[in-house]
């Protein structure tokens, strides 16, 4: 018997394209026999609605658009819903380390076909995430696009990096790893459950979403012109090779700032920025179902 899909669809991020790239998968769907219904998010906690109440029906939820991915991915964690990812938003970091095609009758056969496989999320502060936990310049340049009013995209996301790294001073960071502590200066710490975040950044090659482990990446102090050769590595992930960078692995992560009192930190989670250190990062090993290479 065909799947019976709901598609939770944010026309707002990736703009019109997020509605229209469904249109072919829809019609293969369909054509399959599959049921499908389309609902449109006023925004990410009404996506989350939406995907609770699909779950309730007992419908493979869909969702497409950045940041909507992590949203309704985190709703259905720990149900028995079936998720799928349409990699039609500007990012598409979950789906590209899940290995979904972008190509309709390729993805169609995916959700109509392929195998439902457990993969992890995290729980950071009590939110669910799918992709990476992130504090440092990352996230004031996620803090800067978020408020481009001109640019959108990996432009915005560019000139937000330019802009956070130009005003940058270390912060002195308290990482703790199962216990154990780290303190070091720099630039960023990321936790990350998928390998990629930004945009197609390679952050955590080595990661995996179904080890129950988190890849914590520590980017120590550099001077600004290494930093910018760290980054032109990013795509790659081959800046884990340098000597300002380690890998730590772990379940649980707390991240704080250790310096003097008075300077604050966002930290951000798939493209969101739900607060300022400090956070804890914690693995939810098995959390979700999704179709997915």
């Amino acid at each position: 018997m065909p799947r019976a899909f709901t598609a939770i669809v944010n026309p707002a991020a990736g703009g019109s394209a997020s509605a229209a790239s469904l249109v072919p998968l829809a019609r293969a769907l369909r054509d399959a026999g599959a049921d499908l219904a389309v609902e449109y998010s006023r925004g990410l906690p009404h996506a989350a609605d939406l995907a609770r109440h699909a779950a309730a029906e007992d419908a493979s939820s869909s969702a497409s658009a950045r940041r909507q991915v992590g949203c309704v991915g985190g709703a259905l964690a720990g149900t028995d819903a079936l998720f799928g990812i349409v990699p039609a938003g500007r990012g598409n970091d979950f789906a590209r380390q899940l290995g979904v095609p972008a190509d309709p009758a390729a993805l169609a056969r995916l959700l109509l076909d392929g195998e439902p496989r457990a993969v992890d999320a995290i729980k950071a502060d009590g939110t669910t995430v799918l992709g990476s936990v992130y504090a440092g310049v990352d996230a004031v340049a996620n803090a800067n696009a978020n408020r481009s009013r001109v640019l959108r995209g990996s432009a915005a996301y560019y000139a937000g990096a330019l802009r956070a790294i130009a005003a940058w001073r270390p912060a002195d960071y308290r990482v703790t790893v199962d216990g154990a502590e780290h303190r070091f200066r720099g630039y960023s710490v990321i936790a990350a459950n998928s390998g990629y975040y930004g945009f197609n950044k390679h952050i955590a090659p080595d990661a995996r979403v179904d080890d129950g482990l988190l890849d914590v990446v520590l980017i120590r102090s550099a001077p600004k012109p290494l930093f910018f050769a760290v980054m032109r590595e990013l795509e790659a992930g081959t800046h884990v090779r340098r000597p300002q960078v380690e890998v730590l692995r772990g379940r649980e992560v707390r991240i704080e700032l250790a310096g003097p009192p008075g300077r604050t930190l966002p930290y951000g989670a798939d493209g969101e920025l739900p607060g300022t250190l400090p956070v804890t990062a914690r693995v939810l090993p098995g959390a979700l179902r999704v179709v997915g290479l």
